[in-house]
């Protein structure tokens, strides 16, 4: 056995504070001291545990102490809270951009900052696997390359992942941008770039860049104020890197929080009738047809034209296929 060292001893003390106590759940000075002992080789007279959690207070910890609630020392306040930390291990888990790898360490990660009582409340047996995850493990290393990249306005090189038909993801060429914004549409994290080689915005989905190289020899110019990267994520509806259009759609009602949650409240809404309403919406082409056969049954293309009748060239010629045409 050794002597506490001073400089070890509050570490050593908070750790074991947010391991194994909650507000369910107290350690009295005796096992706070057998823990030391046993786990850190520590030991200590009771006043220089009362000094030491006395400094953990005074540097901001939320402890409760045996004078105050006549138990034991309890962390009043995790770094998160448990509903918190259940809530990011959920969307962690549904998120199809983040790998089955990538996610268990985050979520152990999560759970490491709630004492073991609370953790034991949380297990994955309660969701359904994700089928949908990315296979790519290099997610969070990418975020960290790419951020900074646009912070030091360095453009880069990569190599964009795609399917080959024996469901291979392969990167068949390299690509260089200057990469501007990182934004998540559709349950997915995009960067969002602009190219020497186009006008204008592209997007690239998150989860399958790999290879990044930051080019540090060079520099990109700050973004012009006619181009707002906000306005182009907003309207490349479902992320179809075409053109933006205006739309009328005309909607049954009972379609209406689907249209609320999709095109969001500042969308115009005006009624038709007693049971339809027209939503004005702006957004990719592509985007929109897709939207549209998505809703068959209940929302029709009223304007521009082209649209209206290509959408109906779409279902003309879907019908020939049911019919065996």
């Amino acid at each position: 056995m050794c002597m506490a060292d001073k400089k070890e001893l509050p570490l050593a003390m908070i750790e074991i504070l947010i391991r194994y106590t909650d507000e369910n759940h107290s350690l009295s000075t005796n096992e706070l001291r057998d823990i030391l002992e046993q786990e850190y080789n520590l030991t200590l007279e009771r006043r220089t545990l009362y000094a030491n959690m006395e400094l953990l207070k005074k540097y901001g910890y939320d402890i409760s102490t045996w004078q105050e609630n006549g138990l034991g020392y309890y962390l009043r306040s995790h770094q998160f809270s448990k509903s918190e930390v259940f809530l990011l291990c959920n969307a962690i888990h549904s998120s199809h951009f983040i790998s089955q790898k990538e996610s268990s360490q985050l979520i152990k990660k999560l759970l490491s900052t709630l004492s073991m009582y609370e953790r034991k409340d949380y297990t994955d047996k309660v969701y359904l696997p994700n089928p949908k995850k990315t296979r790519n493990e290099r997610l969070l290393t990418n975020l960290s390359l790419i951020s900074d990249a646009i912070r030091d306005r360095n453009p880069i090189e990569f190599g964009y992942l795609r399917h080959n038909i024996n469901k291979t993801l392969t990167s068949p060429r390299t690509y260089e941008v200057q990469p501007r914004y990182i934004v998540y549409q559709d349950s997915k994290a995009y960067l969002i770039v602009t190219s020497d080689h186009h006008e204008g915005f592209a997007h690239y989905r998150m989860d399958r860049i790999s290879d990044i190289r930051i080019l540090k020899d060079k520099r990109f110019a700050p973004l012009p104020k006619e181009m707002d990267a906000y306005e182009y994520s907003r309207n490349m509806f479902y992320m179809f890197n075409d053109e933006a259009v205006h739309a009328v759609l005309r909607c049954e009602r009972r379609v209406l929080d689907h249209m609320i949650d999709t095109f969001g409240e500042e969308a115009m809404i005006l009624p038709a009738d007693d049971d339809r309403f027209d939503i004005h919406v702006k957004g990719s082409r592509q985007g929109i047809l897709l939207f549209a056969q998505q809703y068959i049954d209940a929302a029709v293309i009223l304007e521009p034209a082209e649209l209206r009748s290509e959408m109906l060239d779409r279902l003309e010629t879907a019908a020939s296929y049911y019919n065996g045409k």
